[in-house]
C-alpha cells in the first residue's frame, strides 16, 4: 500500500531551519486553536489537532527530526525512497511499507484508520516491534500455526486518558478491499506505552491455527498547556515582576475547566505550586496533581518613564539593604 509523504514543517507553518523553541511555539499556538474542546467545528478541528500532534511528535525529537530530514530530501527520487543504511530494511520502492511475518516470508501490509496517526508516521516513526518497516508495525510472538500479533500506535488525548473513551479504528489488509472496523474502548487512567489488546484480530493463523492479536500502543497526545510526569501534569505560567513581588491570583487551565491559584508575595522564578487531584489517574486509581511552575517575564524594552521607576526602585531597595 502506498504511503503518502507528510510535510511536517508545512503542517506547523515553520521553516526547515526552525529552532526547537520556534517549533514548540508554533505547536502550542496551533494546538490551542484546533483543540477539539475549544474549536467550533469539532470534527475538522480533531483531525487538524492530530496532524499537528503527529508533526510535533517528530520535529520535537532531535533523532526523529534528523531521520525525517533524511527521508524528505529523497522521497521523490526515481525508484522511490532509499533509506540510509542505519534505518534497517522494510521500505519498498515507490514509497511502500511492509510488515513482515515471523517467518521472514512475503509479509503482510496493513492500513489503519482512526488511530490518530497516518500510515506515513507508522511506517517510519511508529513504535512497533519485530521485523517491521522502521518500527511501524511489528511481530510480538509467533508460534507454529498461530498467526503473528500486530502492533500499531493510537493517539490518546489527555482528556480521553482522564475520562476514558470509545474510538472507532479501521484496518485494511493488503490485497483486500474490505475495511474491518473495531470499537476500541480506551479505559480511564490509560498510560503512555500501555497496550490495548484486540484478541484474534492480528495475522491469520496457518493450517487452522489461531489468529494473532492486534495491540494498539497508547501514545499520549501533546497538549498545548500541559506536560506529563507520571500521573502529574505540569503547567508553566509567565507572570510580571510586580506580580511576583506583590503576589496575585491567577486563573489556571485544567483538564476540567479553570481553577484559581493564589501566589504569595515574593514568589521566585521556577517556584512550583500544587493543585491537588487535578492530574491524571495514577496506577493506584487516585488522581495525580497539577503543578504550576512560575516563570517571571522580564520586560525587554522600557519607556523612559518605566526606566525611571525601575531605577527609583533599585535605589530604594539598595538603601533598605544598606540600612
Amino acid at each position: 500500500m502506498a504511503v503518502q509523504f507528510r510535510d511536517y514543517y508545512e503542517t506547523l507553518g515553520v521553516s526547515k531551519t526552525a529552532s526547537e523553541e520556534e517549533i514548540r511555539s508554533a505547536f502550542r499556538k496551533l494546538a490551542r486553536k484546533y483543540h477539539p474542546d475549544v474549536a467550533k467545528d469539532k470534527k475538522t478541528a480533531e483531525e487538524k489537532f492530530k496532524e499537528i500532534n503527529e508533526a510535533y511528535e517528530v520535529l520535537s525529537d532531535p533523532e526523529k527530526r534528523k531521520k525525517y530530514d533524511q527521508l524528505g530530501a529523497n522521497w521523490n527520487q526515481p525508484g522511490g525512497f532509499q533509506p540510509p543504511p542505519d534505518w534497517g530494511g522494510g521500505a519498498q520502492p515507490g514509497g511502500y511499507y511492509q510488515w513482515s511475518g515471523g517467518d521472514g516470508g512475503g509479509g503482510v501490509d496493513f492500513e489503519f484508520g482512526g488511530t490518530g496517526f497516518s500510515d506515513f508516521f507508522e511506517a517510519f516513526f511508529g513504535g512497533g516491534r519485530g521485523r517491521s518497516a522502521f518500527g511501524g508495525f511489528g511481530q510480538r510472538e509467533h508460534t507454529a500455526g498461530r498467526g503473528s500479533d500486530v502492533e500499531a500506535d493510537i493517539m490518546v488525548t489527555l482528556e480521553e486518558a482522564l475520562n476514558g473513551a470509545t474510538r472507532q479504528v479501521s484496518l485494511r489488509r493488503a490485497g483486500s478491499k474490505k475495511v474491518e472496523t473495531y470499537q476500541v474502548k480506551i479505559p480511564r487512567g490509560v498510560r503512555e506505552g500501555q497496550r490495548i489488546r484486540l484478541a484474534g484480530q492480528g495475522e491469520a493463523g496457518e493450517r487452522g491455527g489461531k489468529s494473532g492479536d492486534l495491540f494498539l500502543r497508547v501514545r499520549l497526545a501533546r497538549h498545548p498547556d500541559f506536560t506529563v510526569e507520571g500521573a502529574d501534569l505540569i503547567h508553566e505560567v509567565r507572570i510580571a515582576p510586580w506580580q511576583a513581588v506583590l503576589g496575585d491570583q491567577l486563573v489556571i487551565p485544567t483538564l476540567e475547566g479553570s481553577a484559581r491559584l493564589k501566589i504569595p508575595p515574593g514568589t521566585q522564578g521556577g517556584q512550583r505550586f500544587r493543585l491537588r487531584g487535578r492530574g491524571l489517574q495514577g496506577v493506584s486509581g487516585s488522581r495525580g496533581d497539577l503543578y504550576v511552575v512560575v516563570q517571571i517575564a522580564i520586560p525587554k524594552k522600557l519607556s523612559e518613564r518605566e526606566r525611571e521607576v525601575w531605577e527609583q526602585l533599585a535605589q530604594l531597595h539598595g538603601q533598605e539593604n544598606s540600612a
